[in-house]
């Protein structure tokens, strides 16, 4: 099933942040949430499995310089490493697409970390496609 995230899921969100390789506390978690929450720009989907969050995806969408329409963005996505392979990520992904249709929204973007290959090629098998690199850094 999936649903909208709410504050009480903070634990089990954390612990799907730590397997994608984000260590992150419940405490963390909840600050994170609060802030996203208060922002109707977001969007949080949980999937669940019998009361279980064993997947998660967060957006957001913005106006663009680019274009004339406004952008979706999937700011996080995760399956937990149990529940891979079993469609989770597929629901989630309709969930996201469904979610931005409803808002006018026509243009998805993500990031993938270089080293996630299988993320890349599950992403390309629902469609998208690369489009360049992302840079990052960290200031003091």
């Amino acid at each position: 099933m999936i649903r909208a995230a709410v504050m009480a899921d903070a634990p089990q969100l954390a612990a799907l942040m730590t397997q994608l390789g984000y260590p992150t506390q419940a405490k963390e978690m909840r600050a994170r949430l609060r802030s996203v929450f208060s922002d109707n720009g977001f969007r949080t989907f949980v999937a669940t499995d019998h009361e279980q969050i064993v997947g998660m995806a967060g957006t957001s969408e913005h106006a663009s310089y680019e274009h004339n329409d406004r952008t979706g963005r999937i700011v996080a996505m995760v399956v937990s490493d149990n529940a891979r392979r079993k469609g989770v990520g597929r629901q989630l992904m309709r969930a996201v697409e469904k979610s931005f249709r409803r808002r006018g929204v026509r243009r998805i973007v993500l990031d993938a970390r270089l080293e996630r290959v299988k993320a890349h090629q599950f992403y390309e098998a629902l469609g998208y496609r690369k489009t360049g690199w992302r840079f990052a850094k960290l200031l003091e």
